[in-house]
């Protein structure tokens, strides 16, 4: 397998390029050939991209060495690991050169503001955002930690299968606070494995429920269950929300009976690592990523029992026009990042 992209005349190398093509050459032999191939593909994409490859070095060659640890356990809930190494910084310190920084953007700072007085009230905030990229959550932190390093750190996501058994993403899974869930769009592929991803997703969720009697808890969903993708004119559409989706955390949060937001959440993270251009239910994606700004956008508070359609008596298009009204918000607010 070429490793064209590193080699150099010998006299220029660093000891770091020489220990990194090592590491990189040990980890493919790990790997299977596709997963091999995606790796390399991503490292020439990531040299391009970043504005110091030689500073990266270090950080690069963690990642290979956690490559080679293989497969990892993900329990339903998952706490981030910070010791006796700190993934979590490992991740923002993977992703940070690739974000510009200068150009990236917040929105609704004042949202903001109020979500960091309500968690430290001991109240529970569920963002219902888009989701576009892999790494996100790694996205939002890089994005957070000068102003609010405690929501940054202190986020949970919910998390589907994709990022906990991928061996690409397995390693910056590690650093994140993680509810693992099965997403319908999965949940029956492979058909015998049903089963035992309904018990998966009803442990996962009496875990959530005590997280949110306990209160002081900021838990990033995608009601999408998917990443964004751009329509046929090329421009990056958010997906739509799953009302049944919202809906089964709106009651869980009811049932906690601890005060809980539910915000809407916009993300634009797309350029950073694009999604392929179809959903595809294998592991083993291809991964290209450049540089790029990044932009949050936080809303006010949605009201879950008052909105346009909620005086409906169906209970169902009550729950789809909730849906769509939160699901509106969050496009109005990306539409400007969206070309």
């Amino acid at each position: 397998m070429s490793l064209y992209f590193i080699q150099r005349p010998m006299d220029k190398k660093s000891i770091l390029e020489i220990e990194f093509q090592k590491e990189l050459e040990k980890t493919c032999a790990h790997l299977k050939v596709q997963d091999a191939q995606h790796l390399i593909l991503f490292f020439e994409a990531y040299k391009q991209a970043v504005l110091s490859f030689d500073s990266c070095l270090p950080t690069l060659i963690l990642y290979l060495l956690f490559l080679q640890e293989g497969p990892y356990h993900f329990e339903p809930y998952h706490k981030k690991i910070v010791h006796p190494f700190d993934y979590y910084q490992f991740g923002l310190d993977f992703i940070k050169p690739l974000i510009d920084l200068q150009n990236s953007k917040i929105q609704g700072r004042d949202h903001l503001k109020n979500i960091s007085t309500a968690l430290r009230k001991k109240e529970n905030v569920i963002l219902l955002a888009n989701h576009q990229t892999e790494s996100d959550p790694q996205a939002i932190a890089v994005s957070l930690e000068k102003e609010y390093p405690e929501i940054a750190k202190s986020m949970i996501f919910v998390a589907g299968e994709r990022v906990v058994t991928d061996p690409l993403a397995i390693p910056f899974s590690k650093g994140c606070d993680l509810l693992c869930i099965y997403s319908k769009r999965y949940i029956d592929f492979p058909p015998e494995k049903k089963e035992e991803k309904q018990i998966h997703n009803k442990k996962t969720m009496q875990l959530m429920s005590k997280l949110l009697e306990e209160g002081g808890k900021i838990i990033y969903v995608a009601p999408s269950g998917g990443r964004d993708r751009k329509n046929k004119d090329g421009v990056i559409e958010v997906a739509p929300f799953d009302p049944e989706a919202i809906e089964l955390f709106y009651l869980m949060a009811k049932k906690a009976k601890t005060t809980t937001h539910f915000v809407p959440f916009t993300l634009s993270t797309y350029d950073l690592l694009p999604p392929p251009e179809t959903i595809q239910k294998e592991l083993g994606e291809i991964r290209i990523t450049k540089r790029t700004p990044v932009h949050l956008a936080f809303a006010e508070p949605f009201d879950m029992e008052n909105f346009q359609g909620s005086n409906q008596s169906d209970k169902q298009l009550r729950r789809q026009a909730r849906a769509k009204e939160i699901w509106k918000i969050v496009c109005k607010t990306h539409e400007p990042f969206s070309m």
